[in-house]
């Protein structure tokens, strides 16, 4: 038998071994498609409204009745909650009733039409960052429209005009724009990386778990075109799996995307060989198809701490700021966030997908090295 057709062999063998084991299946096949379904699920609202919140008016004006509509109005929070005892605010805070709440304190009328700094304290629940962003902006947008109606009011009563006055108030504006995440979503933030980490760790898994059995039951060495093809089956099964995430789930859900077809293509390409060689050289080192498993399993959230999309990279110890890079899903996530949400060109990624083709080469490699023929 020639080369091409143990290799041609070996890949059909494999996707026929495959399709009978009912585990690598679920894995390999039905994990991916579930997780591109129900992870982005959550996520649906992409940004997080009508928190509840409290407000507690210890000032009794007309100011700070101004004050609590215009919270009302703000589409981040919803005021549950009216009070003028402060105590009652905290109880709900502590019972999860609200998510935070302000205080307008005594004289805060006073305080403005003399001239003095008013303070109104915002509390928030700091164990939630979303809720606790939304809490903040919304309180913060309310009194700062309400501040500035005054201070134009003031304006205008020492003489200006009421256009001079709101350009005395506002001489310099800002205009923000949230590039490559238009509608600024917690969905589009997260699930486009994660999507890149669920191939990774649904096909390290699969294939070691696979390998584990081909080592438990010595077909383990194997001459080199054997394994080709048998990691040729297994990255069919992850380009198909890939292609699924960037062609189709990206589009269901209507994440940034397709800013760089073609160079999303030759990610995929240069990193699914690079998994599949990493995991079935795992799986030949675990020697056990379980413990594959086992060992696997777990390495999902530090991979994605390391990956640097969550947590900046720069702030990681100097140690595994260079670990990390082991892992393909590193360069991975960030070179599939620069070409399908940024549509960077290709000369911007090349030293990643050159990073992901050198783990290719070198896991595959010392695969083949530890698996050969002996000779007697």
């Amino acid at each position: 038998m020639n080369a091409l057709s143990r290799l041609w062999q070996a890949w059909l063998a494999t996707l026929q071994t495959i399709a009978r084991d009912k585990g690598v299946v679920l894995i390999l096949g039905l994990a991916p498609l579930i997780y591109g379904f129900f992870y982005p699920w959550p996520y649906g609202t992409q940004v997080v409204t009508r928190v509840p919140v409290a407000v507690v008016d210890l000032d009794h004006s007309n100011l700070s009745r101004q004050i609590t509509r215009y919270v009302q109005a703000s589409p981040r929070v919803e005021v549950r909650l009216i009070t003028g005892d402060e105590h009652a605010a905290q109880q709900a805070l502590w019972a999860g009733e609200i998510e935070g709440f302000a205080v307008l304190p005594r004289d805060l009328k006073r305080s403005v039409l003399r001239g003095s700094p008013a303070v109104v304290t915002v509390q928030a629940n700091g164990s939630y960052a979303l809720l606790n962003k939304a809490v903040s902006y919304g309180f913060s947008e309310a009194i700062g429209t309400v501040s500035a109606g005054v201070e134009i009011a003031k304006l205008e009563a020492a003489g200006q005009g009421k256009l001079q006055a709101q350009a005395s108030r506002n001489p310099i504006s800002t205009q923000l724009v949230a590039l490559f995440n238009p509608t600024e979503g917690y969905g589009s933030y997260v699930v486009p990386a994660v999507a890149l980490l669920i191939l990774q760790q649904t096909l390290l898994m699969g294939v070691g778990m696979l390998v584990g059995l081909w080592c438990e039951t010595g077909q383990k060495r194997a001459d080199a075109f054997t394994w080709l093809g048998r990691l040729l089956a297994f990255c069919t099964i992850g380009w198909a799996n890939g292609l699924l995430y960037f062609g189709w789930i990206y589009w269901l859900q209507d994440f940034p995307r397709g800013g760089n077809p073609g160079g999303a293509l030759l990610l995929l390409a240069c990193y699914v060989p690079a998994i599949c060689t990493l995991g079935a050289l795992l799986g030949v080192w675990f020697g056990n198809r379980e413990r594959a498993l086992q060992v696997l399993l777990f390495t999902a959230l530090p991979v994605i701490f390391v990956s640097g999309f969550s947590w900046p990279s720069e702030s990681l110890p100097p140690l595994l700021q260079h670990l990390r890079w082991l892992f393909p899903s590193t360069a991975g996530i960030q070179a599939s966030l620069k070409l399908n949400q940024m549509g960077a060109p290709l000369a911007d990624v090349a030293g990643l997908l050159g990073l992901l083709s050198l783990l290719a080469l070198g896991c595959g490699g010392w695969l083949l090295r530890v698996t050969r023929l002996r000779q007697f």
